[in-house]
């Protein structure tokens, strides 16, 4: 999965890492079910998820509740805003951290 790959490769400490993807697999099996059974746009909700948790964590976030709120609050913003992330670019490019 796309999604889950973009969080576990993310430039952040293990235990951040760990934490985002706990946050991410909660925020999922509490909104997966508004996106009906198309796989394409499944993987498109999963990839906004992920950018979404991505954009609320930072380095040494390791509160899943608190990184789930956030993801969640954030990726009803980007739906509020029109912003979709696109196909063709590269999703992880943004988020590396140096």
């Amino acid at each position: 999965m796309k999604a889950r790959r973009l969080i576990d490769g993310a430039s952040f400490g293990p235990e951040t890492i760990k934490a985002m993807g706990e946050a991410f697999d909660q925020a999922w099996a509490q909104i997966a079910g508004n996106f009906g059974d198309d796989p394409l746009e499944i993987e498109s909700a999963k990839l906004r998820l992920a950018e979404a948790m991505l954009s609320v964590a930072t380095d040494g976030s390791t509160d899943v509740a608190a990184l789930k709120a956030g993801g969640l609050q954030a990726m009803a913003m980007d739906y509020r805003s029109g912003i979709r992330p696109t196909a063709d670019r590269d999703p992880t490019a943004q988020h590396r951290r140096s």
